[in-house]
């Protein structure tokens, strides 16, 4: 009979055997599907950006043959949603073209997403559809979008009606779509964070039953069995497991898939086939978990195969080292070295490889800190409950640790996210000075009267009083090489236009600036070139902002700008209301012709969308790690059960009740957990600091919310602990002389 043979066998006659092979394959199956969603993450952003590559310049510039399309790429906005629009004018024969669109769209026309269609067909032609054209429209495929409810138009010109920002290019990009670089760093800290815990799941489904197989297989090595034929069979046993549950979780992948792409990111879905991997990847995946499974099943044979009498009878374990301790500080000295590299060099493998280092560390401290906590009981308790509890986390800490581990890397995971998002989101503000109500775009000399002119002449056929301020750009400074940005506008426009409050307008020529600025041999340019002194009698004030956010703009009476000072650039802006918004931007999309009209709410909206993602991904990577720390400490604490049921209906046939083993074992697996889960959280919060480091050098701000976690593991824990009873009330109803 060979090694197969004989575990098959074992699988046959032993249901305690097929309890465990069946956890650790359904432990398998999710690790596999999750790696292959958290690894497909990458890819699905990689296939987005090859589908709206023609959405943008191509990105080698030296690779650029004859131009023969002239291209303006803007963003546009209706409602709140952005819209990509590619402005094209054709100058030769374009010899092939994207995948879903079928034509290049002539002078006037222009094709549209569906998603897009369908906004144009329920909103008034002043609203949007004015914005590309009045010829033909056609409508886009699904290959040429991002994402499926992406709000794109290509819109065609003749090269003379090209925007002034337009480019010679040749033909659309087709190499160069690089994945989104946040949500590849996400997906990387994704499978540290979320892989281990997996493998936690594994390997406490795995160790169900390891004292029983333990024994079974210490008595074929006495009776004659080789370590080749033992390692054998348990490498057959693990196998068979560990294969279906690869299997399993490579089937189920496509359903992971299918739920993850309806989760929003970056404004929108992802289509269908997004997240596939390649299939060589997919299998090397598949082979590479159930192999790690099985090598660490034969690696805990080391005292079977060596002392299969000691195995037999137990022994004594030998204390742990603390040298242990210095786990953590050298991992943390190592992620911090790569924290500072990733600055210098802009790679985030390193920095992920850190925090995997640190993440390990967890497994060589942990045992360390449950057999300090088991010291502490023996010590100071004396209740029953309480010396069976420090007995067991001494004698086997490691065995004890494992019902902690999930538990302890589900919070290390939240502490750090939350340290993360409250300081992520004190970012977001900024923006030019103007109303958030205010739509306004930059033009050179030469065509903003132009604009200007036909904005304010659509404005007026669309019969809506708004019309366009034309507001000259000067440099102010005491040199043509450190000249400040300002607004050249008067004191009561500046009130209606912008965040000032300039306080009584009194008519004095003036410079207002929202800091002390002194006026001492400052000189106005209309951009390049020497300046000239500002005009006699010019004040400085200092005015404040109305709301919270901080300015840097400085505005200037006009009476204050030297007589000769030409202006070389414009900003056109224009006030609305909530009911003329989009008709005001349509008349200044028409006007400019694909020149970006920008305003301070949606610079706001875009960083809350991107704020949006980054707390849904947070929250379902966080209640993904609470449910497997929870499967995995309700798992390792049915495991102790089974292995101690020996000692347990001893016990209970000597009379000890079953509510004191019971609360013997929710001490044993909750207290270690709580100390465990308060440090993994103060090591969440220091690494999220330095995760944010890595954005930013600002300060951090700390959310109350920062402790959720901590609370929450130790919940999940004393919960788990709770499956204890039921256990145990098994092994009563057992003979004792079964086992």
């Amino acid at each position: 009979m060979n090694a197969f043979q004989m575990a098959m066998r074992v699988l046959r006659g032993d249901r305690r055997t097929r309890v465990s092979a069946i956890l650790t394959g359904i432990g398998v199956a999710v690790a596999t599907a999750l790696v292959l969603l958290l690894i497909g993450l990458p890819f699905g952003t990689q296939a987005r950006a090859e589908r709206a590559l023609w959405q943008d310049y191509p990105r080698d510039s030296g690779a650029q043959g004859t131009a023969n399309l002239s291209k303006a790429i803007s963003k546009d906005y209706f409602d709140g949603r952005e819209i990509t629009r590619v402005d094209v004018a054709q100058l030769s024969q374009v010899d092939s073209l994207p995948p879903g669109i079928d034509r290049l769209p002539g002078p006037g026309e222009a094709l549209v997403s569906p998603e897009l269609a369908q906004l144009m067909d329920s909103r008034m032609a002043s609203q949007l559809s004015d914005r590309f054209g009045t010829g033909p429209r056609s409508l886009l495929g699904e290959e040429a979008l991002a994402f499926p409810e992406q709000l794109v138009a290509l819109v065609g010109h003749t090269p003379e009606d090209m925007p002034m920002n337009a480019m010679p290019v040749s033909g659309f990009p087709t190499t160069g779509a690089e994945p989104d670089p946040l949500l590849q760093l996400l997906s990387g800290v994704g499978v540290v964070v979320l892989l281990v815990p997996s493998l936690v799941l594994v390997a406490s489904s795995a160790r169900l039953t390891a004292a029983r197989r333990e024994q079974r297989l210490a008595a074929l090595r006495l009776a004659g069995a080789t370590p080749k034929q033992v390692i054998g069979m348990v490498g057959a046993e693990t196998a068979l497991a560990s294969v279906a549950g690869a299997l399993l979780g490579l089937a189920v992948s496509p359903l992971a898939n299918m739920l993850a792409t309806v989760v929003p990111w970056a404004g929108g879905t992802w289509q269908a086939d997004d997240f596939a991997l390649p299939l060589p990847l997919s299998i090397g995946i598949a082979v590479a978990l159930p192999a790690l499974v099985v090598l660490a099943a034969v690696a805990g044979l080391r005292r079977v195969v060596t002392a299969p009498l000691g195995a037999t009878g137990g022994h004594a374990k030998k204390p742990l080292h603390w040298w242990r301790l210095l786990a953590l500080p050298a991992a943390g000295l190592f992620f911090f070295f790569a924290i500072s590299t990733a600055k210098d060099t802009g790679g985030v493998l390193i920095v992920l490889g850190g925090l995997f280092v640190l993440v390990a560390s967890a497994a060589v401290i942990g045992p360390w800190v449950t057999s300090a906590v088991g010291g502490i009981f023996v010590r100071v308790w004396r209740k029953p409950a309480g010396l069976l509890a420090g007995r067991r986390l001494r004698d086997d800490p490691k065995g004890a640790y494992r019902a902690s581990a999930g538990v302890v890397l589900a919070v290390f995971a939240g502490s750090m996210a939350l340290t993360l998002l409250p300081s992520l989101e004190s970012l977001a503000g900024g923006g030019r000075s103007f109303h958030d109500s205010v739509l306004y775009l930059d033009s050179d000399a030469a065509g903003v009267h132009q604009i200007a002119d036909k904005a304010n002449a659509e404005l007026t056929r669309y019969g809506v009083p708004e019309r366009v301020t034309t507001i000259p750009q000067v440099s102010l400074g005491t040199s043509p090489d450190d000249g400040r940005y300002a607004l050249v506008l008067d004191c009561a426009s500046a009130r209606s236009l912008l965040r000032f409050d300039p306080g009584a307008c009194d008519g004095k020529p003036a410079v207002y600036s929202g800091t002390p600025m002194g006026l001492a041999g400052l000189q106005v340019s209309g951009g390049e070139g020497a300046g000239q002194p500002l005009a006699d009698g010019t004040v400085s004030r200092t005015v404040s902002a109305r709301g919270e956010d901080r300015f840097t703009s400085v505005f200037i009476d006009p009476s204050a700008v030297p007589a000769g000072v030409q202006p070389q650039y414009y900003t056109l802006a224009a006030p609305t209301t909530p009911e003329t918004r989009e008709v005001v931007r349509t008349a200044l999309v028409n006007a400019a012709a694909g020149t970006q009209i920008n305003s301070r709410e949606l610079i706001l909206g875009n960083q809350q969308v991107e704020l949006a993602d980054l707390r849904r991904v947070t929250v379902i990577g966080l209640v993904a790690a609470g449910v497997l720390a929870g499967c995995s400490a309700a798992i390792a604490t049915a495991g102790s059960v089974m292995d101690r049921r020996r000692t347990f209906g001893a016990l209970i046939a000597a009379g000890t009740p079953v509510r004191t083993l019971a609360r013997a074992l929710r001490t044993e697996a909750a207290l270690p957990a709580l100390v465990a889960t308060i440090g993994a959280g103060v090591v969440g919060v220091i690494v999220g600091l330095g995760l944010f480091s890595l954005v930013n050098d600002g300060s951090v701000v700390f959310s109350p919310w920062i402790l959720a976690p901590v609370v929450l593991g130790a919940g999940v824990a004393v919960l788990a602990a709770s499956v204890c009873t039921p256990a145990l009330n098994r092994v009563r109803a057992e003979p004792l002389a079964d086992e």
